[in-house]
């Protein structure tokens, strides 16, 4: 089997929307079934077998392009990336394991319900267009500029967690909602590949 991508797990943000809303503590140590946000997520990356790496929080890369590049740069020779961030509680290591074997384009774009999640998978060939990275904006330039050359596919998968990030305290009571209702986590249904617009 080919190498598979290296999870770039992306704990740097400060959470300052979670904060305008009421947040006592920083969003990734926010509990859900008492355990934190970041926790969640690095069970089912460890679930999931893949490589990993935590970016955390350092004042000379205050952006998420900034995290991105770093993480990226951290493991230069890596098969290619999944760009997670570290608010998606719900992710299900299956569906981790499902976007990494996805190869088919560049860009892979997790969709759920039409709604596009994370995390993205980027290729080798994305290597030098992360690396440059800087401020707020994240990876979507890379994902722009993909899609120019049509090489970005979307994969649709049946697993809330990809779209259920937590930003304010409403979003967290929405996840842990979701938590309660979920099931234990089992395969996911065979994904079905789509593409819509850009």
């Amino acid at each position: 089997m080919p190498q598979r991508p290296t999870v770039i797990i992306l704990a740097a943000g400060r959470g300052e929307r979670f904060a305008a809303s009421g947040g006592k503590l920083h969003k990734l140590q926010a509990l859900i079934a008492g355990k934190p946000v970041l926790e969640h997520v690095l069970d089912a990356v460890r679930a999931s077998s893949l490589d990993w790496h935590l970016v955390q929080a350092d004042a000379s890369r205050p952006g998420m392009g900034d995290s991105i590049a770093a993480g990226v740069a951290a493991t230069a020779k890596a098969a290619g990336w999944l760009i997670l961030p570290g608010d998606l509680p719900l992710i299900r290591s299956q569906s981790l394991l499902q976007i990494a074997d996805y190869a088919k384009a560049a860009v892979v774009v997790p969709l759920y319900q039409g709604k596009r999640g994370h995390p993205v998978r980027f290729a080798s060939e994305c290597l030098d267009q992360l690396l440059a990275l800087r401020g707020a904006e994240g990876a979507a330039s890379v994902v722009k500029t993909q899609a120019l050359l049509n090489a970005v596919a979307f994969l649709v998968l049946d697993d809330v967690g990809l779209v259920s990030d937590v930003d304010t305290l409403a979003d967290l009571e929405n996840v842990q909602a979701l938590f309660n209702q979920l099931p234990a986590p089992t395969a996911c249904p065979t994904p079905r590949p789509q593409s819509p617009a850009i």
